[in-house]
């Protein structure tokens, strides 16, 4: 996105606290509040953290995908896009009154906006609506969460770089460290994530596919015996930012191995999260419109794939147990499609910063264990509902 040109030289040098401000009106839940809830830290029987389902009622998953916080935080513009950011998703959650869990699809922040070690600030104020409200989330990264940090060219005019504020205020790190323009890598997100909210079941995956960090499983449990699995979420780090842009053959592995491990008669259903769109977006991809089978509201841009093909989509086509892959990072774009035995659905972009200017929303998805189903439809910021499907019947 093109950066717009500072207005002045105050506006450029709050540049450290304005998320921090906007953080403090957004969050509405004390965290002395917060921190005398029970940590999620329970497991199954199979070593996975599970969520549990609520008696007689069905789990519902709302999707918030490119949410795009800190853009051009030295101008007018950027803060009032993290302000509407907020908003959209308040409203979301207003209207979805029973959300069980969130899911935070990757671009949470725009990293390459961020010059100095205070993202997590930023996200922070992403996962606000959901923090105050007491519902659980899990994140996986995007390419932007931890992309470096593009010197915009006007700031090279007169009067020069502007002045930024060093050490960022609440900041872990001091000194030097703080305006080194090394911005906050992935695994310093997660960590502050894990680390700082009692909410999150966001996780750093195996050491031995980093710098891969965003891959695990969750197991969602029956509302009668939280060791017996309704549905498995698996989230999986796409790249890009800090590498490149490709779930390899590691991960591939990874799922295989974990998925043969807690799921090995492919009995209980599985669906997969992750932030760019495998090649094999492309070639569902619809023309011309959205027609049946697909389902969906906006078709406007080409599918911006994963830069190669390294073995997970042949593994997921092969478990009747994947019923669905749920990916963002195109925002022109928010359609499910059948591919082969199981769906490749977009999100909805959520968040005002990022390219684009069509409405905002997020996917949500509504699993029911008797008789079981998976249901998904696209909330939008004005309260519509629209593009319902059944993804497993």
């Amino acid at each position: 996105m093109e950066l717009k040109r500072p207005q002045t030289q105050t506006q450029i040098a709050i540049l450290s606290f304005t998320c921090f401000s906007l953080f403090n009106l957004a969050v509405g839940l004390d965290d002395q509040v917060l921190a005398l809830l029970p940590p999620p830290t329970t497991k199954a029987s199979g070593g996975e953290r599970y969520v549990q389902m609520r008696a007689g009622a069905a789990f519902k998953i709302v999707v918030f995908a490119d949410l795009h916080f800190g853009e051009n935080a030295w101008t007018d513009w950027g803060p009032v896009q993290d302000v509407n950011s907020v908003k959209v998703m308040n409203t979301v959650l207003d209207n979805e009154t029973t959300t069980d869990f969130v899911v935070y699809l990757g671009d949470v922040i725009t990293a390459n906006n961020i010059p100095i070690a205070n993202a997590s600030l930023y996200w922070d104020l992403a996962i606000s609506p959901t923090k105050s409200r007491n519902i659980p989330w899990a994140s996986v990264f995007g390419n932007h969460d931890d992309a470096p940090f593009e010197w915009p060219m006007e700031w090279f005019s007169a009067p020069g770089i502007p002045p930024l504020i060093c050490p960022a205020v609440n900041s872990t790190y001091s000194g030097e460290e703080a305006c080194s323009f090394r911005g906050t890598q992935r695994i310093e997100l997660m960590k502050h994530d894990i680390e700082h909210d009692v909410l999150s079941y966001s996780s750093n995956g195996p050491k031995e596919l980093w710098p891969s960090i965003s891959n695990y499983v969750l197991q969602v449990s029956s509302s009668d015996d939280p060791k017996s699995p309704v549905v498995y979420l698996y989230f999986l780090d796409s790249g890009g930012g800090s590498y490149p842009e490709v779930i390899s053959n590691a991960q591939a592995e990874w799922f295989q191995k974990k998925s043969e491990e807690i799921n090995p008669n492919s009995s209980v259903p599985e669906l997969i999260f992750w932030h760019i769109p495998s090649q094999a977006y492309k070639k569902i991809a619809p023309r011309f419109g959205i027609h049946q089978p697909c389902v969906g509201l906006i078709n406007k841009e080409s599918v911006a794939s994963q830069e190669a093909e390294l073995g997970i989509m042949d593994l997921l086509v092969k478990r009747p147990s994947v019923k669905a892959v749920f990916v963002g990072h195109n925002h022109g774009l928010d359609w499910c499609c059948p591919y082969k035995k199981l769906w490749l659905c977009y999100a909805r972009h959520t968040g005002y910063g990022g390219y684009g200017n069509w409405l905002r929303g997020a996917r949500i998805i509504e699993i029911t264990q008797q008789p079981f189903s998976i249901k998904s439809w696209i909330r939008m910021e004005d309260g519509v509902v629209h593009s319902r499907v059944t993804l497993s019947p």
